[in-house]
């Protein structure tokens, strides 16, 4: 009976977690465009070459896939960040902008405990924006966000893919055994890392400052021992950027709500610069992401440095169950119950009341059973007669 069921990795969204879903949307896009911030949704089918041709193109294997009338190959939407810098490359005349969105993203990998096929996402894209003060605003503005949604006890993780591609930058690896390292260096598996570098060559001073990555996390402290591993130029020039970003966070009010995490390496081709993460002590999984992708756009034809992260909704609302700080919605202001034969006065009543302000609930049915039910789901419950209301 496959009817009943759904495929691994998608979900049903209940009232109770719809309406817990909607409230933090509605937190969030106050943020957003009391902030400057406008809305952008992009399509959610797309060719499926738009993501396999491009050189920061996604893995067959983690697209949904379908066939159009024409017998032409579409996805559905399996990267917003993707698919707005499409936009703002060859639709938006401005290409210094603030965009925010609210989309589903599909991967067709993840089908396991927190991790979706289906993610619901809010997310913000500064393009046109360099430097170390709108790397410093993006997560401080990350930070604002996560307050927003209600977590507490969190945490924003700061990297850097610069400092990973310079000390590879010594080794000589392929794209692909770079590509490998970094999956290895990320999952703290030093072993299996050590064992693709030493097939490459890497000298030992290369290969013991790539094997201590993963040790390198923490406070301020972090960079200065990460220098200290290092001579080569690009990856000195990411910790003095990061050494940077952080004397503004500082001077900012954030320094509590940031650390560093060098052995975390996102994506090489997809991200340029400073990257992060927000960690919830109460998940085992990262509920923001983001970072600087200078050069998205350009598989689009136009060069727009940009800068953004996206927020995993269901994440935070798992999250802010287990933190017990859910939003409480309280019951509606009032309950209206028809007598047999005054439904269209009951109706009046209901706009009368909508019109003032309150919460109302109109019951369709009469009767005993009807005060029961309407006793329970709002705050006062009034019988709607010929003659008016009356409480009961």
């Amino acid at each position: 009976m496959t009817y009943r069921k759904l495929p691994a990795g998608v979900q049903d969204v209940l009232p109770n977690e719809c309406r817990a879903l909607t409230d933090i949307k509605e937190r969030l896009q106050r943020r957003f465009l009391s902030c400057g911030f406008r809305p952008v949704l992009s399509a959610a089918l797309e060719y499926y070459d738009t993501y396999s041709e491009i050189s920061n193109r996604i893995a067959q294997e983690r697209m949904f896939k379908l066939t159009d009338t024409d017998g032409k190959l579409l996805v559905l939407r399996p990267d917003p960040t993707l698919a707005i810098s499409r936009i703002a490359a060859t639709k938006l005349e401005e290409t210094q902008t603030r965009l925010f969105y609210f989309a589903d993203k599909w991967d067709m990998q993840n089908a396991g405990g927190i991790y979706n096929r289906e993610i619901f996402q809010a997310g913000v894209e500064c393009l046109g924006e360099e430097g170390a003060f709108s790397d410093a605003q993006a997560v401080a503005f990350a930070v604002e966000c996560l307050r927003e949604t209600g977590l507490t006890g969190f945490i924003v993780d700061i990297g850097h893919v610069g400092y990973f591609k310079g000390i590879l930058e010594e080794c000589g690896l392929s794209d692909e055994d770079a590509e490998t390292v970094r999956r290895y260096i990320n999952a703290k598996d030093v072993l299996n890392a050590e064992r693709v570098l030493r097939r490459a060559g890497a000298g030992e001073d290369t290969l013991n400052t790539l094997l201590a990555l993963p040790s390198l996390f923490g406070g301020a402290e972090v960079l200065d021992r990460a220098e200290a591993l290092t001579e080569n130029a690009c990856a000195r020039g990411a910790i003095a950027h990061l050494k940077k970003v952080y004397s503004l966070l500082v001077g900012m009010g954030y320094e509590d709500c940031v650390s560093f995490d060098l052995g975390t390496v996102k994506r090489l081709s997809y991200y340029s610069g400073m990257v992060f993460s927000g960690l919830v002590k109460d998940l085992g999984a990262e509920v923001l992401g983001g970072g600087r992708y200078d050069n998205l756009a350009d598989d689009f034809g136009k060069h727009i440095p940009a800068i953004g992260f996206a927020m995993g909704l269901k994440r935070i609302l798992i999250a802010l169950e287990r933190q017990g700080r859910l939003p409480a919605f309280p019951r509606p202001d009032l309950a209206i119950v028809c007598e047999a034969g005054a439904e269209a006065e009951g109706y009046r009543e209901y706009l009368r009341l909508l019109g003032e302000g309150k919460s109302v609930m109109l019951f369709a049915e009469s009767g005993k059973e009807a005060l029961s039910r309407a006793k329970e789901k709002a705050a006062k419950v009034y019988l709607a007669g010929k003659k008016g209301l009356k409480e009961v």
